[in-house]
């Protein structure tokens, strides 16, 4: 009985730790492409703006609990098409806006890259909490932090322009 338990410990464990490290490892690698780039510290600035430390540690947060949500409803049999493409959408949006946004310098582009991550996060946390109420509500911090963050994409490319 022993080892069914570290088994399906084990399993669980692989689970989350590739849901987890999957968002973060991307998100990694668009800041290593993204970092040469980068001038949010020379740009215009809205009210509220937040200090340029904040936003590495945020987006690691966010990263962890997308990871999660996913593993939750992988652990559960509630995956199906639905889950993972609006999942894997959101995360393809959400890792092409800096790109645009820093290294391209596309701005207003952005926001219609942002607006649609948006939609895309209301649309992954609706899935998600059909699926299982914890994995939507865990997603419910990457929304206010989108929202805030089209606020930011928005009077940035308006003060700078």
């Amino acid at each position: 009985l022993g080892d069914v338990y570290k088994r399906q410990f084990m399993n669980k464990f692989k689970i989350y730790l590739k849901s987890i490290l999957l968002p973060l490892i991307l998100g990694g690698i668009v800041g290593l492409i993204t970092s040469k780039t980068m001038d949010y510290e020379t740009l215009a600035k809205p009210p509220l703006s937040p200090p340029d430390i904040i936003f590495p540690i945020v987006w690691s947060i966010l990263y962890t609990l997308m990871g999660i949500s996913f593993a939750q409803l992988e652990i559960n049999n509630l995956h199906d098409n639905d889950t993972k493409k609006v999942y894997y959408e959101q995360l393809i949006v959400n890792l092409s806006w800096p790109i645009f946004f820093f290294t391209f310098k596309w701005r207003l582009f952005s926001i219609l890259i942002i607006l649609l991550l948006l939609i895309l996060v209301i649309r992954m946390i609706r899935v998600f909490y059909r699926k299982e109420k914890l994995a939507g509500l865990l997603q419910i911090p990457y929304l206010l932090w989108v929202s805030f963050a089209t606020y930011l994409n928005i009077f940035t490319y308006f003060l700078n322009n």
